[in-house]
């Protein structure tokens, strides 16, 4: 224990040393009065902030692909909050119908990136249309939706801190059997995070990275349908959580500017162990990664050992039967 001691305490007193000099900034980034534009805002997660952000005094843009299913969704928010939100219909693979939109929606202060799809399935079995599908809406629709919204949310007049927010996954944190191209975009989503927070924090535009588990909504109901079994079988342990649940956090998460936002207790640990090089605005989460990040490691190896394990098993019984 004394030499455990030893060791820690340079890198304790180097830490603190860091600190102080680099001094992490906390920061609140203003809902109320403000525009906060949501893709994928039809339903699930989106909807749920939507309901959210609408109910603190934002002024609520949504976008998706079904017009009828903005409708309702309009609808929803008027009844529940007495707020009228815009909405548009345009796919994010198509960039200038994304430009039109943002365009005729005004400047933005918070934009939450949210649009997603997936189908589970086996690399080998599935389509490459099915992995270009997914690679172009949840990637290549996140960096249309940015790029078209950047010049207005830098030319916003009231230069109060602004948000981007990603919505990912924690499957864009860990790799999982029968995700591969799923867990792709969602890893693509973080590093396009990390670099662009570099390109517009001087313009006080603050970049969020949100990872929910698995989430009670429609799209979560089909996706359970069609799981390969020995994925059920290494994610039968997580718990899903609902969107309002998730909703809640995320928008905790965009307000307070933090890069990273875990939505459960096991996100919160895939953050600490994930952390790398990510921005950090919080001095205790900071203490907390340099602390702990060792100790994941190796409850991590500990949790790729057992996956492995039931995966070798899992093939053995194929084989037998």
């Amino acid at each position: 224990m004394v030499i455990l001691s030893l060791i820690l305490f340079p890198f304790l007193l180097l830490f603190l040393l860091l600190i102080f000099i680099v001094r992490p900034r906390p920061i609140n980034i203003p809902i109320k009065n403000r525009h906060v534009f949501i893709t994928g805002g039809s339903s699930g997660i989106g909807l749920a902030l939507a309901h959210l952000a609408a109910s603190q005094g934002a002024r609520v843009s949504l976008l998706a692909r079904s017009l009828k299913r903005l409708e309702e969704a309009k609808e929803s928010i008027r009844l529940s909050s007495g707020a009228d939100v815009s909405i548009f219909s345009a796919d994010v693979r198509d960039y200038d119908a994304v430009q039109k939109a943002i365009n005729d929606a005004g400047p933005i202060d918070v934009l939450v990136v949210n649009q997603g799809v997936f189908v589970p399935r086996e690399l080998e079995k599935q389509g490459l249309d099915e992995v270009k599908f997914m690679l172009d809406v949840n990637l290549m629709g996140s960096f249309n939706v940015i790029k078209a919204a950047l010049p207005l949310m830098k030319q916003r007049m009231d230069r109060l801190p602004a948000s981007i927010a990603l919505i990912s996954s924690q499957a864009g944190q860990v790799g999982i059997y029968g995700y591969t191209a799923y867990s792709a975009s969602k890893f693509g989503l973080r590093g396009l995070a990390e670099a662009l927070q570099q390109e517009v924090i001087g313009d006080n535009i603050h970049v969020s990275v949100v990872f929910p588990p698995d989430t009670d909504t429609p799209g979560f109901e089909e996706e359970i349908k069609v799981r390969p079994e020995l994925t059920k079988i290494l994610a039968g342990s997580s718990r899903s959580m609902k969107a309002d649940e998730v909703a809640k956090t995320a928008l905790a998460g965009i307000e307070s500017g933090s890069f990273m936002v875990p939505c459960n207790f096991d996100g919160h640990m895939l953050a600490i162990a994930t952390a790398g090089l990510s921005p950090q605005r919080s001095f205790l989460m900071a203490f907390t990664e340099v602390i702990f990040s060792g100790v994941l490691r190796l409850v991590a190896l500990f949790l790729q050992w057992n996956w492995y394990r039931c995966i070798e098993h899992w093939h053995a019984k194929k084989k037998e039967t």
